[in-house]
């Protein structure tokens, strides 16, 4: 017999492929069907991120001895500032009966293809490099060396999505609503085991 619980749903794919956008339009169409496994990071939050909303921001003490215990499914270093997702925000959100939202990178993805997690992986990627570098710059969060290590990072999480059965699908965020259209067609399966 088919579990009726619903999935995880991993997005990945490099900083302003739109992800976090596809994310908040997912929670907003249905509202209650989704929870965001926030993660952890050691990074000062930027201006108007919530504490427990947008990431429990930690120090990094705090964030080496949830490691060493074993409370994350992944976690990585990223522009000297640790990031994790943690086993309890996880079940917290599958405990709801909804499905939990992950938005992690390819590390992230390697780290939870070694867990009896489960879930469902999706690569969001910008049209192009170049694309990609505009969204960044139009963000105006980066500075000239961080903006040349998102690129950098964003080139290897490309060619890692080409590695065959990494990926359940990759989705091309060209065209905003066409590209949720399609994430939206890919879990329609666990959607409706919400409702």
């Amino acid at each position: 017999m088919e579990s009726t619980r619903c999935r995880p749903l991993v997005l990945s794919g490099p900083s302003g492929c739109g992800k976090s956008t596809m994310i908040k339009k997912l929670m907003a169409e249905f509202p209650g069907f989704f929870g965001l496994s926030v993660s952890h990071t050691t990074r000062k939050p930027r201006l108007g991120e919530v504490n427990g909303k947008d990431y429990h921001f930690v120090t990094c003490e705090e964030m080496h001895k949830m490691i060493k215990a074993g409370e994350f499914v992944e976690h990585a270093e990223y522009a000297t500032n640790l990031y994790g997702t943690s086993k309890r925000a996880v079940q917290s959100v599958m405990n709801k009966n909804q499905i939990c939202l992950l938005d992690i990178d390819m590390h992230g993805v390697e780290s939870i293809k070694l867990t009896d997690l489960n879930p469902r992986y999706f690569s969001i990627q910008a049209p192009s490099i170049e694309v990609l570098e505009q969204r960044l710059r139009l963000r105006k969060t980066e500075n000239d060396s961080s903006l040349l290590h998102r690129l950098e990072s964003a080139r290897r999480e490309i060619e890692y999505s080409k590695k065959p059965g990494v990926f359940d699908a990759i989705i091309i965020n060209d065209v905003l609503e066409d590209a949720y259209a399609k994430l939206k067609e890919l879990i329609k399966e666990e959607i409706a085991k919400v409702q």
